[in-house]
């Protein structure tokens, strides 16, 4: 099964997927072979211009194709769970975008028939993958700061394309799903358990979805989480873990490049880590062949995107409602 090359279709012809093509072309075990759209004629076009093998005018046109082991889905937000389940239900493996959901209930429906089917489904928080991001977890559980207090997370940027389908409350948008999903990811992966009660205030835009959001998380222990994000404010990354004898700042959290550093603070001493890594999207893709190929559970499991998208509606129930919720 080594040996073996996985075949990946791109569902769709989102913008998002020019991140995934070169990794899956420089990776020895996976291979871009097919691109579906709406109609033939626009994914005849973007195979062309991608240089894509085959292309597909229908999404369910390729999901018939006996030729594709993996669908990547990078649709927008309420069409995630549709077009995973009918993706596990046609016999390929997934790697949908995040969030995997906009439900606790729909992520309980695709592990069941993922489960039926015998598929893997992973969401891609490809930050997750990194090299920096799991240094900074062996430092945090090594205990080099000390107990864990408190983790800050911000994401932010200006959006300013009208029409963009992040502005669409009947999509799945607003600024907690699409950025603000990555700092209480990394909260919940680095303090290593789930959050008891929440905290969410908004700022709601036009069009009706949360332009700016910023809540808190309290974990147990009262370990805390404080996280920022926004379509309106500019471009700006970062985390920050607190513990009782220093702390760890990592500036480029989210997206981080193939070089990078991370400072660890104790008192008025610093020290600046320095960390490689690989393409970022890379770590996805390979992640995704070593759970097929090699039967090895994918990083981010479905139990742990279940958590991640209970504390996101957690979040936005509590700043519809104007007080703290408490997580089940």
């Amino acid at each position: 099964m080594s040996d073996r090359k996985l075949r990946w279709g791109l569902l769709s012809t989102a913008r998002i997927n020019r991140s995934l093509i070169p990794p899956l072309r420089m990776s020895p075990r996976n291979e871009l072979v097919a691109v579906a759209s709406r109609t033939q004629e626009k994914a005849e076009a973007y195979a062309r211009e991608w240089n894509i093998p085959v292309a597909y005018g229908s999404y369910e046109a390729m999901l018939a194709a006996p030729d594709i082991d993996v669908v990547y889905v990078p649709l927008p937000n309420n069409m995630h769970e549709h077009w995973t389940i009918e993706a596990a239900k046609a016999g390929k493996h997934v790697l949908c975008e995040k969030p995997l959901a906009i439900s606790v209930g729909e992520v309980d429906a695709i592990r069941a028939v993922a489960e039926r089917a015998g598929v893997v489904v992973s969401e891609a928080f490809m930050y997750r993958h990194h090299p920096q991001t799991l240094k900074v977890k062996e430092l945090v559980d090594a205990g080099v700061i000390g107990q864990v207090r408190l983790v800050r997370g911000s994401f932010s940027f200006n959006l300013t394309r009208e029409g963009d389908v992040r502005l669409n409350p009947l999509l799945g948008g607003g600024s907690l799903w699409d950025v603000g999903c990555y700092p209480v990811s990394y909260a919940r992966y680095i303090i290593g358990r789930e959050p008891v009660e929440v905290f969410g205030r908004k700022v709601v835009g036009p069009t009706g979805v949360d332009e700016t959001f910023t809540g808190t998380l309290r974990f147990p222990d009262n370990i805390y989480a404080q996280i920022d994000c926004s379509f309106r404010a500019t471009f700006r990354t970062h985390v920050e873990i607190v513990g009782s004898e220093g702390a760890i700042s990592v500036l480029h959290p989210f997206k981080p490049g193939t070089e990078e550093h991370i400072i660890i603070s104790r008192g008025d001493d610093s020290e600046r880590v320095a960390i490689q890594g690989p393409e970022l999207y890379l770590g996805e893709v390979e992640d995704m062949a070593d759970a097929v190929l090699l039967g090895k559970p994918p990083r981010i499991s479905l139990a742990d995107s279940r958590a991640n998208v209970a504390a996101l509606v957690a979040l936005l129930e509590s700043a519809e409602r104007g007080q703290p919720v408490r997580m089940a």
